[in-house]
């Protein structure tokens, strides 16, 4: 393997962090104790499949040697021969991982995200379609044990959503979620449609990194708050204290409003995560313009007015427009059951990234 090197330098310095972490004075220090946890449980996957790999070469020179040696005996040849074909089987099986592993990791791939869904072209039917896909990220975080909370959200006249706004935290939710960002297009007989004629709605997915506070500093005295009353669908009013908050950030114009909590520091706080998020996302999208080729590759232009997936209820069909991937099982996959897609998606674009990372070798 020509990454070797690399593998034997990674073990060596998952050695050093395992010494670190039974040093009295890391162990007297919580925020150095976590950081070299942190670092310690980054590599711990590769090594161990590094380890396996050694393990795997020497079996197979213990192999070809009795391999040697059982020349005149027909019975331990074929065995050794089996034994051969299985050890190199799992070897390469084994270097197929490691050199994804080594691949460069996207550093928010272990953070929460910020999900907003908002409805597209195709009026009241847009907003019933975006709260079922909403519904479906719901249930979808529910099999994987993630929390999801409401920071904002806006009803239509029917029920349906114009627009909502989530945080979803847990374990690696963006590293899953980061390819659901673009346009989801519907194709289906509106209930309101009285001659049976298949309709094409579409809404918008924007998925966005949690920023920390160290991500991005925001100056106070770069933004405006405005306080109103909240209010429901049709402008009704739901309470008559001044709760909802509106943040403004004088820089960019980019604004935010908060209304689902009845406390004014509730919300000022969940749009101040709102705002975080959606300047860190267009800090990244800055770094990005310039490396704008791997960008392209990996995710076509990135922009997100391209329609990444089409769901035809007639035909109980949903096809991913950027892998050519269609699934005859929409029922399944508006109920949450995300998996095969997702997967699908994290295996394409690994694939390229390998492609590339080879090219470049």
């Amino acid at each position: 393997m020509h990454f070797l090197p690399k593998l034997e330098e990674i073990e060596r310095r998952y050695e050093s962090l395992t010494a670190d972490l039974g040093n009295p004075q890391v162990l007297g220090d919580p925020s150095a104790y976590q950081k070299t946890a942190k670092a310690h449980s980054d590599l711990q996957e590769i090594v161990d499949r590094y380890r396996e790999w050694k393990e795997i070469q020497k079996a197979l020179v213990e192999t070809k040697t009795l391999l040697e040696e059982s020349s005149s005996d027909s019975e331990m040849r074929a065995l050794a021969q089996e034994e051969l074909a299985e050890l190199e089987k799992r070897q390469e099986a084994i270097e197929g991982q490691l050199k994804l592993l080594l691949l460069p990791k996207d550093p928010n791939d272990e953070k929460n995200c910020v999900l907003e869904i908002r409805a597209g072209t195709g009026g009241d039917e847009a907003t019933l379609f975006a709260q079922e896909i909403f519904r479906m990220y719901g249930r979808y975080a529910e099999e994987q044990r993630w929390k999801m909370e409401i920071l904002s959200s806006s009803l239509s006249g029917i029920g349906g959503l114009k627009e909502v706004i989530a945080l979803v935290e847990g374990k690696k939710v963006y590293s899953r979620l980061k390819y659901e960002s673009g346009v989801h297009r519907v194709q289906r007989v509106p209930e309101t449609e009285q001659q049976g004629r298949v309709h094409t709605s579409a809404i918008t997915v924007a998925v966005l990194p949690e920023a920390d506070e160290v991500d991005i500093e925001i100056d106070p005295k770069e933004i405006r708050i405005d306080t109103f009353c909240s209010s429901g669908p049709g402008g009704q009013s739901v309470n008559t204290t001044y709760s909802a908050v509106r943040i403004t950030h004088l820089p960019t114009g980019m604004v935010v409003s908060c209304q689902d909590e009845k406390s004014q520091i509730k919300n000022r706080a969940k749009a101040m995560r709102v705002l975080r998020s959606r300047l860190y996302d267009m800090k990244l999208e800055e770094q990005q313009k310039q490396i704008s080729e791997e960008r392209r590759a990996m995710v076509g232009t990135g922009d997100r007015s391209e329609k990444i997936r089409t769901y035809n209820f007639p035909q109980n069909r949903v096809t991913d427009h950027r892998i050519g991937l269609t699934l005859y099982q929409l029922d399944r996959i508006i109920d949450g059951k995300l998996d095969e897609i997702i997967d699908a998606l994290i295996t394409h674009y690994q694939t390229e990234k390998l492609k590339q990372a080879t090219v470049a070798a």
